[in-house]
């Protein structure tokens, strides 16, 4: 066997080891191959389930019916209410702390009423870091981590989800669209339009990997350094002054920086305890 044909054995042998679970699904390339993994091994013992919110785009829903339907995993979809909680709203560095406990709170009901075993997500070793203050949510409901536990990594679990043709394994990084707006900038539904609107219409020009920055009246898109001389083009800016001026923004802004993940951490003073 060779590194990843143990972590892959090692993320099953977990597995059969519960009775039931249910799995964390956003749709992303973790949380599917997960669920994928969770059905392989435990069949109908398990459930995924897809939290919807303002927060969560119709193009990740969309994303995450691709894998339901080709694989035919039990699943379904809640709905969260983090957006009435102030402190999510609020949009302090512990934000993603709220949407977790909203989300766990929701899974650990679910399976306490109907007999599930356990609870996972599909953190992996990437994720450690970053700034995450979801995990310490996660901790506090002891949701399950297993491929964390097999020592897998993003690039592992891209590599295992292209071997067994899930269609999200080349998928870029897609947070929530509150990971959009700049920190102590208020979360509002009317804002995470916005952010929506703004990246369907990035993506409708082509652009693969980006991100709309929300800075109240400035926004700034972040572009993957393989599309950035495209974006540079003057007609195409031309079209982003377009698109975001209709949007509401009254300053279009091109980071040369590039597409980053988790850019909006880089303003946060880390406090190690």
């Amino acid at each position: 066997m060779n590194e990843l044909e143990i972590k892959q054995q090692k993320l099953k042998e977990q597995l059969s080891q519960l009775p039931s679970v249910i799995v964390a699904y956003s749709g992303g390339v973790d949380s599917a191959y997960l669920a994928y993994a969770a059905h392989h091994v435990l069949g109908e013992r398990m459930l995924a389930v897809t939290a919807l919110s303002a927060s969560y785009s119709a193009r990740d829903r969309s994303e995450a019916e691709k894998c339901v339907t080709r694989f035919h995993f039990p699943h379904e979809f809640i709905s969260t209410e983090e957006l009435a909680n102030p402190n999510y709203r609020a949009n302090n560095a512990d934000r993603c702390y709220f949407c977790k406990d909203e989300l766990f709170l929701k899974l650990d009901d679910m399976a306490g009423r109907r007999g599930f075993a356990a609870v996972a997500y599909g953190i992996n070793k990437d994720d450690l870091g970053d700034w995450r203050p979801g995990q310490q949510a996660a901790r506090e409901h002891k949701v399950l981590t297993p491929l964390l536990d097999a020592g897998l990594t993003k690039a592992d679990i891209r590599e295992l989800s292209h071997h067994v043709d899930l269609p999200v394994w080349d998928r870029p990084a897609s947070a929530c669209l509150s990971s959009r707006i700049a920190y102590g900038i208020e979360v509002t539904p009317e804002r995470l339009a916005v952010v929506e609107q703004g990246e369907e219409a990035v993506r409708a020009l082509g652009f693969n990997q980006f991100r709309v920055r929300y800075h109240d009246q400035l926004v700034r898109l972040e572009i993957s350094s393989e599309e950035m001389p495209r974006a540079l083009d003057p007609a195409m800016t031309r079209k982003f002054v377009e698109i975001f001026k209709a949007l509401g923004f009254k300053f279009v802004t091109l980071d040369l920086e590039g597409f980053r993940s988790g850019s909006m951490n880089s303003v946060l003073v880390k406090i190690q305890k």
